[in-house]
């Protein structure tokens, strides 16, 4: 059978985690909806476990304060990464993902890093944005808890930041990354302290609160029926505050327990925790603030339980790794979910959604039947609706210049399942669906890659056409189908829809010039 390999390259450590897995079925996918025993080597997603090793390497040891790694860590995790590929060599693994979160995305030298582990371990290393961390979370517990008939809160607690997302019935509603870590409250507030006296614990727990206020207005706005917890420091949360009496999941915290843990664990120093519960040295310094991230999260939501499903980024990255490879990706999924995202996004900015969801019919389209003169992949007309859903998503800050309003919202936000080139593309996209056309003055567009500025001026020509069809944005036009006369160079465009068309078709000959710069054709309507 194939083997997969995961890597994550985390604030606190590396982790390497190898796996042999079949082709998966359809009704692999039915997940328990108990929690996997801890050390099991055959999981729920019926893969069977080849190997799993870690690297004490803290990357976040000095970014959190000096917005560097040190040249002895990288060092250190570039040894790592070569005795990781060493192993991933030996095993004969197929396909493999490494990520980097918190620590790395954020340090001033992580280039350096990304660069030598490419020479020096021949692994290409991808550096992750916190809410694609949320989405791999996110997929490894959706596949192995059954929670789409509750409310839930998952929290994913790094060395570096945390991660919020909430699901309803299996629907996310919001996901946040918070700068909120273990290893950056340790590097912040707790340098100097060996145990926690009552400055220090003050001072932690004020910390805390302060990073979490930035969600509280979302997890107020629910009501949760259960909250999971994802990290390390959970697993042995979860050892040392087991939650007792009849569960509906085999592994969880008893949040009361966990509380009272924290004040025993706060007096003791790393070395002391160490003796006393077998921690290694790396979570001896980290438990505490990632406990009291936990606790409070679920006394703010309500709950008396933290449910510990055993999964993690890691084995989000093999569930994609192992369907993907196998070309059972919910690739319509997929989609779908981006442009949920995109009308949250749209939402939170009161934009005319009638509107967008037109624009978006109509691109979506007008790229199918334009697919013999453009020749773009199914991801380009991803990209193509997720740029017509959010294109007049400027008009919140000001109807004047809003298609640079818009490049700049969506530029800066997060959007679940979309790279950050894959979302400077669409900004992009929304930034040119009116107005001037792509230039290389532009330092938006100057600063995308060859192949990204192509993709842009061809998919920005039809964003416009697909626009001004929808110009009053009244729904006078309710369809399009177009058909290429390569033999003349034209695009015959033919509409249905009821009423007068008269501006729409005025709008339509005004802006299909970047359409036929491009592509060499006029647009003509079909009459």
């Amino acid at each position: 059978m194939p083997r997969f390999a995961a890597i994550d390259v985390g604030s606190n450590a590396l982790r390497l985690r190898v796996v042999e897995a079949a082709c998966p079925s359809e009704g692999s996918r039915n997940r328990s909806p108990k929690t996997e025993p801890s050390g099991s080597r055959e999981s729920s997603s019926g893969w069977t476990e080849i190997a799993s090793e870690r690297a004490s390497v803290r990357l976040g040891s000095g970014v959190f304060t000096t917005g560097g790694m040190t040249a002895q860590s990288i060092t250190q995790a570039c040894t790592a990464l070569r005795d990781f590929r060493q192993k991933m060599t030996a095993l004969k693994v197929d396909a493999y993902r490494a990520t980097a979160t918190s620590a790395v995305r954020e340090s001033d030298n992580r280039a350096t890093l990304v660069e030598r582990a490419r020479r020096e371990a021949d692994i290409e290393l991808e550096v992750i944005e916190g809410v694609e961390e949320a989405r791999l979370v996110q997929l490894a517990v959706s596949r192995r808890v059954r929670i789409n008939d509750r409310r839930a809160m998952l929290v994913d607690v790094g060395g570096g930041s945390t991660e919020l997302t909430a699901l309803d019935r299996g629907e996310n509603t919001f996901s946040m990354s918070l700068a909120l870590g273990t290893v950056r409250l340790l590097q912040n507030f707790l340098q100097d302290a060996s145990t926690l006296d009552a400055s220090h614990f003050e001072l932690l727990n004020e910390a805390i609160d302060r990073a979490i206020g930035e969600a509280v207005p979302h997890i107020r706005a629910m009501k949760f029926d259960v909250m999971l917890g994802t990290g390390g420091n959970l697993e042995t949360l979860a050892q040392m505050a087991p939650a007792t009496g009849k569960l509906d999941f085999r592994r969880a915290i008893d949040v009361k327990a966990a509380r009272a843990r924290i004040v025993q664990l706060a007096a003791m120093t790393p070395a002391q925790r160490s003796a006393a519960f077998g921690l290694r040295s790396d979570r001896a310094d980290t438990i505490i603030p990632a406990a009291l991230t936990f606790v409070k999260i679920a006394e703010l939501i309500g709950l008396d339980t933290i449910i510990a499903p055993g999964v993690g980024l890691k084995e989000g990255l093999l569930e994609e790794l192992v369907d993907r490879f196998f070309r059972v990706w919910d690739t319509e999924g997929e989609a779908a979910s981006i442009i949920a995202a995109c009308v949250r996004l749209g939402r939170r900015y009161h934009f005319d959604q009638a509107h967008g969801e037109r624009v978006t019919a109509f691109g979506g389209q007008l790229f199918d039947d334009f697919q013999a003169i453009h020749g773009l992949m199914a991801r380009d007309r991803l990209l193509l609706r997720a740029a017509a859903m959010l294109h007049d998503v400027g008009d919140f800050v000001r109807y004047e210049g809003h298609h640079k309003h818009s490049h700049y919202i969506i530029q800066n936000s997060d959007i679940m399942g979309l790279s950050p080139n894959e979302r400077a593309v669409v900004a992009n996209v929304a930034r040119y669906h009116r107005k001037g056309v792509p230039d290389a003055a532009h330092p938006n567009f100057r600063d995308l890659d060859r192949d990204a500025r192509a993709k842009v001026r061809g998919l920005a020509g039809i964003l416009r056409i697909a626009d001004a069809l929808d110009r009053e944005h009244l729904g006078k036009v309710s369809g399009v189908r177009a058909r290429v006369d390569r033999a003349r160079n034209v695009a015959f465009l033919t509409l249905e829809g009821k009423g007068e068309r008269q501006l729409e078709e005025w709008s339509l000959r005004m802006k299909s010039d970047l359409f036929r710069d491009v592509y060499g054709l006029d647009i003509v309507l079909a009459r």
